[in-house]
């Protein structure tokens, strides 16, 4: 290879494993086992980039600051309108304002002002990175899958309670839908359990916690509805598959009242000559 085939050949890009599939035992609040759930590869089976991850985790970070230290300068103290002392005669130098940098009480040369630390980041790094975070976390076997959480109203200490029967020790992060707000709240309480929305999931807030608790609302099944969409809800199914019946019922009746009346114009249309 010349050294102009090393200058024009430009970056490698570096060949990672493919996809593995992951497993899961999937519980109820209780700890009882109900089967196993496979992980979707793509999401809970990647190989980490941990380049990606740890700019992004970077990014989040900054732009978690506020940015609001301010200090003034010699033109916003109050102040320093005269000349502290005369120009000559003190041994002292020279001074035309007591709220110079220079001078106790004075302004601050080139101090903070309010800013922004906001960094920019692709949509499709912040991804990399939120899929990095959950497969280093399905790797450690540290993802925990709940059928439902069925309270019916909240208690801390049915949240406790489920915690122990999971066997979950340290921080926790449980991924909740936005109806789920009796599970937040009763675990809204608890010092080391952190909650996060299905559409907020970020790869800090993985990171932050060592065990990861989804539901069947919200385990991700594909990468396409992983920020959109949740899994669909059996009742609205139930609901939709009964509309649909009612309807061909409907559609039914319809029917054959159409066929009744054909009938009847048929029968009407044979006895009118005889009784002409």
């Amino acid at each position: 290879m010349t050294v102009t085939d090393s200058v024009l050949r430009g970056p490698v890009k570096k060949e990672r494993a493919a996809p593995v599939t992951r497993t899961v035992t999937r519980r109820d609040i209780a700890g009882k086992k109900l089967g196993e759930v496979d992980l979707e590869p793509t999401i809970f089976g990647i190989e980490p980039n941990l380049a990606v991850l740890h700019q992004v985790v970077t990014a989040q970070l900054a732009a978690a600051r506020s940015g609001t230290q301010s200090t003034k300068t010699r033109s916003e103290v109050r102040g320093g309108g005269a000349k502290p002392f005369s120009q000559k005669g003190t041994g002292r130098a020279r001074q035309g304002s007591s709220r110079s940098p220079s001078m106790i009480g004075g302004g601050v040369a080139l101090g903070p002002k309010p800013r922004s630390y906001r960094q920019h980041t692709p949509k499709k790094m912040v991804r990399l990175a939120l899929l990095s975070a959950l497969s280093d976390r399905a790797a450690l076997e540290r993802v925990v899958v709940v059928d439902a959480w069925s309270w019916d109203e909240p208690k801390t200490k049915d949240a406790v309670a489920a915690l122990g029967k999971l066997k979950t020790k340290g921080r926790v992060l449980v991924v909740l839908a936005d109806e789920e707000t009796v599970a937040q709240r009763s675990f809204a309480n608890l010092p080391n359990v952190h909650t996060a929305d299905f559409r907020e999931l970020s790869a800090h807030d993985v990171l932050l916690c060592d065990w990861i608790i989804f539901s069947d609302r919200t385990l991700p099944g594909s990468t396409e509805l992983f920020s959109t969409g949740l899994a669909p809800v059996e009742d609205a199914d139930d609901e939709g598959v009964a509309e649909a019946v009612a309807t061909d019922t409907v559609d039914d009746v319809s029917d054959e009242a159409v066929a009744d009346d054909v009938s009847a114009d048929d029968v009407s249309e044979e006895e009118a000559p005889a009784d002409a």
